[in-house]
């Protein structure tokens, strides 16, 4: 920690040799953003139970908003709103499944990087991984837990926010007097909620609040060194939430699908000490605003088309900005960053401190995944209007709650609201998605993102369609999924086929259903359930992949073939078809057509170091031990986490006879995945089926050793009599 404030120290002296005065220009710039963090959800805001001293004493040190708004209620476009200072209808980034943020539009990373600032982004999340576009501009984009192991069903790897938080002031401290601009994402709120200790125990009532409290305690290494300087610091920190959660409020027990505010409103904090007075500000503020107040904090001249404006008030920003004449702070652009700011939309509000200023807003997630009403509104003062079959508008000064749907009793503010919306919605371009990779939209899945299809959207909703009325769906969705992770496995699969069987017409249903099927061993089912689902959306992608990985792993690669290889001969395949297509190939004792197949895999995914274990995986299956050696350490070299590359390589080691090597990689690998006990399990039991003893051994003496007796209890009795049995 000392070293880090020590960098920060350098950097702010490195800069400040031209400006002494106490309301000096910041010069580097920290962005932290906390997934899933309600706005209430912060002591700061009032919450007695929280436990958030860091993030409180950042808001007690700068502007806290207390009325800040998303525009989108989950993690990727929130994040390209916040990052390009555009709404989602101007940049195109609607959900997080299948779609990309374009290269032609801006962020801070891609304008500071050009006025001579060193730029890194340090992610903890898969929705906000590289592949999605938001890495241009950084000279570091560090999602380098994503592809690490294999991930089991219903779950993503994801990093803890103190591990993230370490790698980012490692970075920080190799800057030295570098200006900066480092982004932070912290993932700990996100559901399943599970909190570690001490947190776990005293949120042992509320998981929620205890994950808020892991996260806050995860930034203290990198706000403390800054808090504590005060004023002689140089950095301004700007400190939001993604999203908030609604914790069943509405019906709804995360979030994706509505727009309330538990989910739509979130904290946000400016940190300039050297810029701003410390207060709470009742103005609205929006995620758009971000970008515009960060630049003129830093002096550097707005892009055109911006939908936001800075949130520096002119209290703070008079005859003080000028005081700064380093390199970076531009004062030459002084000028040219008020005639942009005043250039900004218009249309969008009059005053950023009015009560005019206009929020657009939408939840796409349920349109785009489920087939439901599209939800967009406005928020415009206290007016709330929400657009949908059934439509809504709130008064949020005395109904903050949004009890009460006012919509028939005020025309006159709701026909407002509705010209205001359609405003946004006659320049909003027609959602254009891209193919999302079946591996991506199986993840978002996972976090609670259904993945669907690129097919349009209707253009005719009925009352019938509205998420109020079907929310409970997504609800029982959620609650099959808890009883999986709750150890349920039974009960989630007993659910799982009666929803499936209630709505014939869910492809989702059957994802889900198939998912539960594979993991309760019962592939053919598994295979059944997704041949449904591909009957629903014929030509997905993403079910696609996953009915020739069922296949394969049913002993069908041949007819799994068949099924992939439509898809994997378009121009640009979706990688995990590819992967699919290349496995079940090698299956059929195809080991040249499957490394093929796997090489263009790789050269679309050239960060998936798990492509490399696959290739390793195909080599080994057709005796090629050098080559698969040296896939699976070249696995290893790019992502040391890779258990299964460990475990590879220490059944090449067990094969030749090194059986120390390959106990070494065997604790490796299962100190990184228990499953993969199991998986070395059944390779000792698939060669004493074969008659080949010798090879078997090491592995089931590994197992019977170093096995956990609560999970593997009959399997370590089964290799024990093995192991008794005489064989060698």
């Amino acid at each position: 920690m000392l070293a880090f404030a020590a960098v920060i120290a350098i950097q702010c002296a490195g800069s400040d040799q031209s400006s002494r005065g106490p309301r000096a220009r910041p010069v580097n710039v920290l962005l932290v953003t906390i997934d899933t963090l309600r706005a209430d959800a912060i002591g700061a805001s009032g919450n007695h139970i929280a436990q958030t001293p860091w993030i409180d004493r950042l808001a007690a040190g700068g502007v806290r908003f207390d009325r800040a708004h998303a525009h989108n209620v989950v993690t990727l476009p929130s994040h390209a709103n916040i990052l390009s200072g555009r709404y989602p209808i101007d940049h195109g980034v609607r959900d997080n499944a299948g779609f990309r943020f374009p290269a032609a539009i801006d962020t801070l990373a891609t304008i500071l990087h050009a006025r001579g600032y060193r730029t890194g982004a340090f992610v903890s999340a898969f929705p906000l991984a590289s592949r999605f576009g938001l890495a241009r501009g950084f000279d570091v984009y560090d999602d380098r837990f994503v592809d690490a192991t294999p991930r089991p069903a219903f779950l993503e790897q994801e990093r803890r926010g103190g591990d993230t938080v370490a790698i980012a002031t490692t970075w920080l401290q190799a800057q030295r007097s570098t200006p900066t601009f480092c982004w932070v994402h912290i993932y700990e709120p996100h559901f399943p909620y599970a909190p570690p200790e001490p947190f776990a125990s005293r949120f042992a009532n509320a998981p929620y609040a205890g994950e808020v409290a892991a996260a806050d305690a995860a930034l203290q290494p990198l706000l403390q060194p800054l808090i504590d300087r005060g004023a002689a610091s140089r950095t301004i920190v700007v400190l939001t939430g993604d999203h908030g959660e609604s914790l069943g409020e509405h019906g709804e027990a995360t979030h994706g699908i509505f727009a309330y505010e538990a989910t739509l409103r979130v904290p946000l904090i400016v940190w300039a000490p050297s810029l701003v007075s410390p207060r709470v500000e009742s103005a609205p503020a929006r995620h758009v605003d971000i970008l515009p107040t960060i630049l003129e904090a830093v002096g550097a001249p707005l892009p055109q088309g911006l939908r936001g404006r800075s949130l520096l008030p002119a209290t703070d920003r008079a005859g003080s900005l000028a005081t700064d004449r380093t390199d970076h702070s531009a004062t030459d652009h002084t000028d040219q960053s008020a005639t942009d700011h005043t250039d900004q939309s218009a249309t969008d509000h009059t005053d950023i401190h009015g009560s005019d200023t206009v929020t657009y807003f939408e939840a796409l997630s349920g349109a785009l995944n489920r087939g439901w009403a599209p939800l967009t509104g406005v928020l415009r003062g206290d007016t709330k209007y929400i657009d949908l079959p059934v439509p809504e508008l709130y008064d949020l000064s005395s109904d903050p709650g949004e009890r009460e749907n006012v919509v028939g009793m005020q025309p006159a503010r709701r026909d407002g609201a509705r010209a205001a919306l359609a405003s946004f919605q006659s320049t909003a371009p027609a959602i254009a998605r891209s193919t999302e990779s079946a591996e991506n939209r199986e993840r978002l899945r996972s976090l609670g993102y259904a993945g669907g299809s690129a097919s349009p959207l209707p253009t005719h909703y009925t009352a019938a369609d509205d998420p109020k009325r079907l929310i409970a769906l997504d609800t029982e969705l959620q609650e099959i999924v808890g009883r999986y992770l709750s150890g349920d496995a039974r009960g989630a699969l007993t659910r799982a086929r009666a929803f499936a069987a209630a709505n014939p017409r869910m492809a989702v249903a059957f994802l889900q259903l198939g998912h539960l099927e594979r993991e309760s061993g019962n592939l053919p089912a598994a295979v059944a359930a997704m041949r449904r689902a591909l009957a629903l959306k014929p030509g997905d992608a993403e079910i696609t992949a996953l009915t020739g990985a069922y296949l394969t792993e049913a002993g069908q690669p041949r007819e799994a073939v068949a099924v992939l290889q439509p898809l994997a001969s378009q121009p640009q395949p979706d990688v995990q078809v590819l992967i699919a297509l290349g496995l079940a190939q090698a299956r059929q004792d195809q080991p040249d057509a499957a490394l093929a197949t796997l090489g263009r895999a790789r050269r679309q995914a050239p960060a998936n170091a798990m492509l490399l274990v696959d290739i390793g995986t195909v080599n080994l299956m057709a005796g090629r031990h050098d080559e698969a050696r040296r896939a699976f350490e070249a696995a290893i070299a790019e992502r040391p986490e890779l258990a299964r590359a460990h475990s590879s390589l220490g059944a090449i080691h067990a094969d030749a006879g090194r059986t120390d090597a390959a106990m070494a990689e065997w604790k490796t690998a299962t100190s990184l995945d228990a499953s993969e006990y199991g998986r070395l399990f059944a390779l000792g039991v698939a060669h004493a089926r074969n008659g080949r003893n010798a090879k078997a051994r090491p592995y089931l003496q590994f197992f019977a050793a170093s096995a956990p007796a609560d999970r593997y209890a009959p399997q370590i009795a089964q290799a024990r009599a093995w192991l008794s049995g005489g064989h060698r």
